[in-house]
């Protein structure tokens, strides 16, 4: 065998190595910055980086962006409201009807829906906003960060436990873990597995929109990644991540959708399930 093929065959190996680590710690630095080194981005607006904005890398920053957007967004539209609702405000309108009359109402009595609409409409336009942030270059997503949707459950959790102590009481609370009719000598194991049911339903609220806004932005970086890897030759790949990208916007919304609903649901069959 011809001695300069022998070697490029013994580094080929070592080069699609270098390329998989290549490849891994630019998604890492990039998406998964806040498990990383923390480190900034080279670039946060197009070819430049602007030392100022690095603040924006920080999620809680990002928290704080949302709802100063969403309590200007609402109060232009509350301002420019006339009687009859015209441009945001139709549109806000529009998207707190749907929250109320498809998602609270159907789960909740009609004095308790009037009562909660707020909290799911909270619910809806903070992730809403978060969502969308996180699709502009300069923004971090912070929804793509668990300690965030962690925390975005464990408000759902305190509603959880809150609503059924309003509704039944602190006692027809406890007995919401006790499955009614059961035989007495299973409820030593019936009654933990309620208990973990209810701690199963936060945590899955928590990574399930955690796992899909960090994916969603995984694979538009994994596939512009091999432009930076290939060149030229990767080009057409940016096609399918922009209309990943146009995709990624409807996931935002969607989001926003189960994660309130799911909301509802739980707090809910909290708030009358055996009772």
């Amino acid at each position: 065998m011809d001695p300069l093929v022998a070697t490029n065959l013994a580094q080929a190996p070592a080069a699609v190595a270098d390329r998989k680590t290549l490849v891994h710690d630019y998604i890492q630095h990039h998406v998964l910055y806040h498990v990383a080194d923390g480190e900034p981005s080279v670039w946060n607006l197009p070819f430049v980086r602007v030392p100022a904005l690095d603040v924006f890398r920080n999620d809680g920053v990002m928290l704080a962006t949302a709802v100063a957007v969403l309590i200007g967004v609402f109060w232009l539209a509350r301002r420019r409201d006339r009687e009859i609702p015209h441009g945001w405000s139709n549109l806000l309108e529009l998207f707190v009807l749907f929250v109320r009359d498809q998602i609270v109402r159907p789960y909740f009595h009609d004095a308790d829906a009037r009562r909660l609409a707020p909290v799911f409409c909270s619910f809806f336009f903070l992730i809403l906003t978060l969502n969308l942030l996180g699709l502009v270059p300069l923004f971090s997503a912070a929804t793509s960060n668990v300690n965030v949707t962690g925390a975005l459950a464990l408000v759902t959790g305190t509603f959880m436990v809150g609503v059924a102590i309003w509704k039944k009481g602190p006692l027809g609370f406890l007995k919401s873990f006790v499955p009614p009719g059961a035989p007495w000598p299973l409820l030593a194991i019936l009654v933990p597995v309620e208990v973990v049911s209810f701690c199963s339903r936060v945590f899955a609220l928590a990574i399930r929109l955690f796992a899909n806004v960090l994916a969603g932005h995984i694979l538009i970086f994994a596939l512009l990644s091999m432009v930076v890897l290939f060149g030229w030759f990767a080009l057409p790949v940016v096609l399918m991540a922009v209309g990943i990208y146009f995709f990624e916007i409807f996931m935002s919304l969607l989001q926003a959708y189960v994660f309130t609903l799911l909301s509802a649901i739980f707090i809910s069959q909290m708030a009358y399930e055996h009772g």
